[in-house]
């Protein structure tokens, strides 16, 4: 089930809904006087953002941890 945030574009009256009671919302109200935003997808794209950091530090880490271990029995 996905949340969304929608703003009024006139008055900035904000509300949180799901989906079914957005579907509801604009069956009485008209959707070009609001903004939507999706929360869910929102939510998913900043935890993806910080599983991209974690991976990329733990290349990092690999990387650092491989140089060390061949300096150490090569050199």
């Amino acid at each position: 089930m996905e949340n969304f945030k929608i703003v009024n574009k006139k008055r900035n009256k904000t509300y949180f809904l799901n989906e079914e009671e957005l579907i509801n919302f604009f069956k009485q109200n008209n959707v070009q006087n609001w903004n939507i935003v999706n929360l869910t997808k929102q939510k998913r794209t900043r935890t993806n953002k910080m599983l991209d950091v974690v991976v990329h530090l733990c290349i990092i880490g690999a990387s650092i941890l491989g140089t060390l271990l061949y300096i150490q029995n090569y050199c």
